[in-house]
């Protein structure tokens, strides 16, 4: 009579712990469903927020550009007096959207940035113009790399990548056929890469992260071969680009270009500190035809940093390429 109700008692039990067993696991499934469900929706929720980023920088970078054309009808002098000189503060968007018409996000997205001469900076094109490397250009960055305190030699290194790079360009067509019975897939296994960007000098032996932060303020690729615009260059390019002037020379004259920027060319050789001018047409000018375009989106607990680069002619403006970090 007594294990009648020890038996009772153990199958109570073992129901107790199957019922909280069963509840446990209704709890976790339920639980994972909302997990999951939570997860899909903050992912298109970050989507929405990456599309509204997105569309804001093209609204800016637009924006950008009818300044940039407004800019070319009233003088074609570029300088840094000009409205496209002054940089956008960080600026609230709710400031210029109707607040019933503002999204749930607009209230709490902010957009700063600001546009920058392109021709203010060494044009690393220059080096090697359709494939033939230019020794007075090679000769111009080697002074840029000595005022940085970096080896002279990288200029000559770096032009020789890029012609080796172009000669591949060239011969590549003419190989594919070759290559491919090689390879089975119709392309070369290695060959010199194309530098379009300052991160591509990394590909030149001698060149570190390091000095590409040195460099980053001083350089750029550009499209074509370009001129300096000695109204926006710093003295470092300056002293670069016209070998009779030296660094101090050149940082007085930037100085006194604060005061009063050149006019023209000739301007430009008056004030020289007793230097003649050397340089030509192609190689200093006071009229840009790229220009740097730089915006922050922030919007809620996200935000989107751009870099665009667009070429003026005339009255008309073209986006050459928009890169994100």
């Amino acid at each position: 009579m007594s294990i009648r109700p020890a038996q009772q008692y153990r199958q109570r039990g073992i129901a107790v712990i199957t019922a909280l067993l069963l509840t446990t696991l209704a709890i976790t499934i339920v639980a994972s469903l909302f997990w999951q469900q939570q997860v899909q929706v903050r992912s298109i929720e970050n989507q929405r927020l990456q599309l509204q980023k997105q569309w804001i920088l093209r609204g800016a970078l637009d924006w950008a550009g009818l300044i940039l054309r407004e800019d070319a009808k009233h003088s074609s002098v570029d300088n840094l007096d000009e409205p496209w000189a002054v940089p956008l503060a960080e600026t609230r968007l709710d400031q210029y959207v109707e607040s019933g018409r503002a999204g749930d996000h607009v209230g709490d997205a902010t957009l700063s940035g600001s546009i920058s001469d392109a021709q203010a900076r060494y044009n690393l094109t220059n080096l090697c113009p359709n494939g033939t490397i230019d020794p007075a250009e090679v000769a111009a960055f080697e002074r840029l790399l000595s005022d940085a305190q970096l080896n002279p030699a990288l200029a000559q290194a770096t032009a020789d990548v890029m012609a080796a790079a172009h000669r591949s360009e060239e011969l590549r067509t003419e190989i594919k056929s070759q290559v491919a019975a090689a390879n089975g897939d119709g392309q070369p296994n290695t060959q010199p890469m194309n530098l379009t960007q300052m991160e591509d000098l990394l590909a030149v032996p001698g060149f570190s992260p390091e000095m590409l932060g040195k460099l980053k303020n001083f350089v750029i690729f550009l499209p074509r071969a370009t001129p300096v615009n000695v109204n926006t260059a710093p003295a470092e390019v300056l002293a670069a680009r016209i070998g009779t002037l030296t660094l101090s020379d050149a940082t007085s004259l930037v100085a006194k270009r604060n005061t009063a920027s050149f006019r023209d060319l000739a301007d430009f050789a008056q004030r020289l500190p007793g230097t003649p001018l050397v340089a030509s047409s192609k190689e200093v000018s006071v009229t840009t035809h790229y220009f740097l375009v730089d915006g922050k989106v922030r919007m809620d607990r996200a935000e989107l940093d751009v870099q665009a680069l667009i070429e003026r002619n005339g009255n008309r403006t073209n986006i050459v390429w928009i890169r994100e970090h």
